[in-house]
């Protein structure tokens, strides 16, 4: 058997070119290098003398308005304030500038449309600027432009779209838009026995019509059930067995205070909303389900 888990990467519809002025946020060293690079900005405005180089590199503009572009925001004020009171000479904390910027009309999407309108409003009142409508045409090193605007920065971050890595150009097969494998139900490849897709990488369809989307819980979902057909297979049962995800909820957090969860039979906002955001993530980071876990190791 052979499982296929490998992710995804940035994707930048079409205009690779921007990887090198807008890195994305994947791993642990991607988180680490942008708060260098967050702090690096800071120390090189503290130094400047001309007021707009200074604002460029206080200012640092967002693409994507989902939930990896409002934690980033929201992250990035809060560290920038906290790096900036009492530290600088030259620079306030009121001179930092974070811009989120995202082609659609609304934040947070796949929210209930007033969670999306809180959290507007949350990251209005911690001092972020949201262009929501607004597609970004060009990414460079001195900024970026977007509808008929142009913004000038030092630091872009990207969050506004993946793409899957080359796993449907590996096997010879086509993939969809976003080169995910289409996978059968039982998340194998087609014509391919034995060969099992999951994760970001997969493109699976769920009852309702709707795809299963590309974040943590379902992938362990995935995992859990492939290990489990692979233990049945060698057992000598090849029932078919196809996947079927349940869905937990959609959390994002807007500060160290904030967040919005939309269960879908309910909907938290504001700071009971971020304590529960809390616990679920230490829940599920320690795997306290170890027990329902040992029943499909291999």
């Amino acid at each position: 058997s052979l499982v296929l888990a490998t992710g995804a990467q940035d994707g930048y519809f079409g205009n690779d070119q921007w990887a090198a002025f807008a890195p994305g946020l994947k791993t642990v060293e991607d988180a680490t290098a942008i708060r260098r690079k967050l702090l690096l900005a800071l120390e090189a405005a503290e130094r400047e003398t001309d007021p707009e180089k200074r604002r460029a590199l206080l200012t640092f503009a967002i693409i994507g308005a989902g939930p990896t572009g409002v934690e980033l925001a929201g992250a990035i004020i809060e560290l920038g304030h906290a790096s900036v009171k009492g530290e600088f000479n030259s620079i306030a904390p009121g001179d930092l500038r974070v811009v989120i910027i995202e082609g659609a009309e609304r934040v947070l999407g796949n929210f209930a449309a007033e969670l999306s309108d809180y959290t507007l409003q949350a990251l209005h009142d911690m001092g972020i600027e949201v262009e929501l409508g607004q597609m970004v045409s060009a990414i460079d090193a001195d900024g970026v432009s977007f509808g008929d605007k142009r913004l000038d920065t030092k630091t872009i971050i990207w969050a506004a779209g993946v793409a899957a890595s080359p796993v449907a150009k590996w096997l010879g097969i086509a993939g969809d838009r976003a080169g995910r494998v289409k996978v059968a139900p039982d998340l194998s490849v087609p014509g391919l026995p034995g060969i099992y897709v999951i994760g970001d990488v997969a493109s699976v369809m769920r009852e309702n019509g709707k795809p299963v989307p590309g974040i943590a819980p379902a992938a362990k979902q995935a995992g859990q059930h492939v290990a489990h057909i692979i233990r049945q297979r060698l057992a000598g049962d090849s029932s078919p067995l196809p996947f079927a995800y349940k869905h937990a909820g959609d959390l994002a957090t807007i500060g160290k205070s904030s967040a919005v969860i939309d269960f879908g039979w309910i909907k938290l906002k504001g700071w009971f909303a971020w304590w529960v955001w809390g616990f679920a993530h230490i829940y599920f980071l320690v795997d306290a389900l170890c027990s329902r876990r040992s029943r499909f190791q291999i």
